[in-house]
């Protein structure tokens, strides 16, 4: 398998390769399994090697998921936001999720839940960014670049936040990144048509 997207920057590419995996291995060698039953494998596998919680049942899903119960699709519970948004990005270099999720995630959850709450009231695209950032602001998750990145986007009347977790900065929208944001920065890239952010979840142990 073969992407363009860059490897530990909070794409969520560990999840979406697992998945592929389970899905391919399934189709080749006549395994039999149902859908969920290789989400749910693909789901366990991320969550056991600690590279994600819940990108795989976020990425089968597609679009902008809301994951509301966390866990495999026999014990969560997703919905999503109604929107289909150009995406871009620029990375400023790797970051380990596995290092994150092995320190102390009580912030993590708290900030979670709290934005978690505040999507479900309203759930635009407006305020999936609006929670975005702030998450990653309460979480205390920002690096010095990425809350630039994120600052000049948005002063230039873009909208943009921190991709989960890594070194990295979306934005959404027409005007998007539109070229503001600071050097040094891999090239930034759009993503056409409808690309899968994750949503906003609490970040706990997933069964």
């Amino acid at each position: 398998a073969t992407t363009s997207l860059p490897i530990g920057a909070g794409f969520g590419v560990s999840g979406a390769l697992t998945l592929g995996t389970a899905l391919a291995a399934n189709a080749g060698f006549d395994c039999g399994k149902s859908e969920n039953e290789l989400i749910t494998m693909a789901h366990c596998a991320e969550v056991e090697a600690g590279t994600g919680l819940g990108d795989v049942v976020a990425q089968a899903r597609g679009g902008l998921p809301i994951r509301i119960d966390a866990g495999s699709p026999s014990h969560g519970r997703l919905d999503g936001v109604a929107a289909r948004p150009r995406i871009e990005y620029v990375t400023f270099g790797e970051r380990s999720t596995e290092d994150v999720l092995a320190g102390d995630t009580e912030s993590l959850s708290r900030a979670g839940e709290s934005a978690l709450s505040r999507l479900l009231e309203w759930p635009t695209l407006d305020r999936f960014m609006t929670t975005s950032r702030e998450f990653a602001t309460d979480a205390d998750l920002l690096t010095d670049k990425v809350a630039d990145a994120i600052d000049a986007v948005n002063d230039a009347g873009g909208d943009a936040a921190m991709a989960m977790l890594g070194n990295t900065v979306f934005a959404v929208g027409d005007r998007a990144l539109g070229g503001r944001l600071q050097t040094g920065a891999m090239p930034s890239r759009r993503w056409g048509g409808a690309a899968s952010p994750r949503g906003v979840s609490t970040p706990t142990r997933d069964r």
